[in-house]
């Protein structure tokens, strides 16, 4: 056998024990099934079949995670001001970007240890922008209330600045 057949051969033999150990194992992970990837192996069924999805074979389901804390979230949403509608691609990925911190803001807030009653009045201002935005979150629609969209992360922003608990 030529050296060159042996160092291929180990190559395939250290590849083929790198799979085998990243496959599923039926007992459990040594983080006690907190790993990201726990759970993964679950089927789900094709795209437009009616056939529910398969059994799966790990009857362990992976937490639901946790809802993020509302000085992250704000985080985010402060980052839309380095952005903008500077082009139309980047337009609508602005003002779906400003709806979407939004709308986690405001499972945040709702969740929080304070509770809602302390976030009335940016509840309030997602609220109403909701209202506006109806159902439609088309970008046609979110370019056309993006005053709105803009305006409620602006108001929210001032409010949070005079709550600096809330997010420090």
């Amino acid at each position: 056998m030529s050296s060159r057949t042996v160092r291929a051969s180990t190559v395939v033999v250290a590849l083929a024990s790198f799979l085998l150990s990243c496959s599923g194992s039926p007992k459990e992970p040594a983080d006690g099934g907190k790993s990201p990837a726990h759970g993964v192996g679950k089927a789900v069924s094709a795209p437009g079949s009616s056939e529910p999805a398969a059994a799966s074979t790990a009857s362990r389901t992976a937490p639901a995670p946790a809802v993020e804390k509302v000085r992250d979230v704000f985080a985010r949403l402060q980052a839309t001001y380095n952005d903008g509608c500077t082009t139309p691609a980047n337009c609508e990925y602005f003002l779906g970007r400003v709806l979407d911190e939004l709308n986690s803001l405001e499972l945040s807030m709702k969740t929080d240890p304070q509770g809602p009653a302390h976030f009335k009045e940016p509840l309030a201002r997602i609220a109403a922008l909701h209202t506006e935005l109806g159902d439609d979150r088309s970008f046609a629609n979110l370019k056309k209330h993006q005053d709105q969209l803009t305006g409620a992360r602006d108001k929210i922003n001032a409010w949070m600045q005079g709550h600096p608990e809330d997010y420090r």
